[in-house]
């Protein structure tokens, strides 16, 4: 099928980093004492590479589920922000698949909302489609790479201290890359700029949700700017 060959392509970088970040995760898990079942649970259910890393200390100091949801809200709450910026894109999916139209909302991540973000599809191909393909080939990735790294060690005991910072490094290669993929940098300088100034404000405990909401007023009142920034773009290009 074009649109799955398409989506791979696409989120082949993506996938890569996926797995090593999976199986960080999943070796992690085994370390704590859960089973490979378990790492595959949570990559279904969570599917969060940084809450999945978060929630293996709580789980094995016996932290109340309650808890364990509330935290979830608080560290992925970014990903309602996602959602919202989709709601027109995935209209068409609702209409044809209520299902389909969940499964794609609940799987948008920091990175497969990257890929989406910059997914030119041709014309020729059903965006949709290739959308749904780049989120499901991310979850069913993370999904083998969570549980094979637990499987990984059942076999093998890893010395698994600092593992955690694959997701920093993950992050950091995201944002460069979009630093350099697109022409203006006033979205990564609002984003940084009310990141720094939301942590002195709020802590590295409270900051994250102040920032994206600030970052996203402030882009949403540019939004008139940026696109004049990338017409100009494309008529340079051509």
């Amino acid at each position: 099928m074009k649109e799955l060959k398409f989506a791979l392509k696409r989120v082949a970088p993506v996938l890569i980093s996926y797995l090593f970040v999976g199986l960080a995760s999943g070796l992690l898990m085994k370390d704590a004492g859960y089973s490979a079942f378990w790492a595959f649970l949570s990559a279904v259910f969570v599917y969060a590479g940084s809450m999945q890393i978060v929630m293996v200390p709580l789980l094995a100091a016996h932290t109340p589920l309650l808890t364990l949801a509330v935290t979830a809200l608080f560290i992925n709450g970014r990903h309602i922000f996602y959602g919202i910026g989709f709601i027109d894109e995935f209209a068409p999916v609702r209409e044809k698949s209520r299902l389909k139209h969940l499964y794609m909302a609940l799987t948008l991540t920091d990175e497969t909302y990257s890929v989406l973000c910059s997914l030119d599809c041709p014309e020729e191909l059903d965006k949709n489609k290739a959308e749904f393909f780049v989120l499901a080939s991310a979850h069913i990735l993370w999904i083998i790479s969570c549980t094979a790294g637990a499987f990984i060690g059942d076999m093998i005991p890893f010395d698994t201290t600092g593992i955690e910072f694959s997701a920093t490094v993950f992050f950091v290669c995201i944002v460069v890359d979009q630093w350099k993929r697109f022409p203006s940098k006033l979205p990564a300088v609002t984003g940084a700029l009310c990141a720094a100034l939301t942590l002195a404000s709020f802590g590295r405990d409270g900051f994250l949700i102040p920032a994206l909401s600030a970052a996203l007023i402030i882009l949403i009142l540019l939004k008139d700017r940026l696109s004049l920034e990338k017409l100009k773009e494309a008529a340079v290009h051509e």
